[in-house]
């Protein structure tokens, strides 16, 4: 099932398990995991996009084999909040992931995640060869750490009020 609402998304993901965060690019697809107590995102793997059919078994094996429980996309709004072209993309790739798999599949607001992850490489001397093989998958990192220190916040905030 696909959750707009990042509280939807995180009440339907299954205890103690990862979760996948996903940067699709036109020609690319950045993956990022997190550990299991969902606390830290790491960069995992670039996938080179062909057709949605070869990218989504790529992106359910990486699931199957680290026994993930859900998928987080990055949507790329525009700046003033507004949907294009792109997030209409992502949010149809979203549906026909839905299709193939019962995990959760939420989405995160991606604005200036690319700009961060390139900056990250930039501050660690990374070469221009090397950041344009790692952006992708960094940008993801950056994406899915961000939707996990809000569902940690929601948590903390639940704890709070009882």
């Amino acid at each position: 099932m696909v959750y707009d609402d990042i509280a939807d998304f995180a009440a339907a993901l299954a205890p103690v398990r990862g979760i996948a965060g996903l940067d699709l690019g036109e020609k690319t697809i950045g993956v990022a995991v997190s550990d299991i107590l969902m606390g830290v995102a790491t960069p995992l793997e670039t996938v080179r996009r062909s057709k949605f059919s070869a990218d989504a078994a790529r992106l359910l094996d990486i699931a199957k084999g680290r026994s993930l429980g859900g998928f987080l996309l990055g949507l790329p709004k525009n700046m003033d909040g507004s949907e294009g072209p792109r997030a209409q993309s992502t949010r149809a790739f979203a549906r026909n992931l839905s299709r193939l798999t019962d995990l959760p599949i939420g989405f995160w607001d991606e604005r200036l995640s690319t700009v961060a992850a390139e900056r990250a490489l930039l501050e660690a001397d990374t070469s221009r060869k090397r950041r344009g093989e790692l952006i992708d998958n960094v940008a993801a990192a950056y994406i899915l750490q961000g939707a996990l220190d809000r569902m940690r916040y929601m948590k903390e905030e639940r704890k709070d009020a009882d």
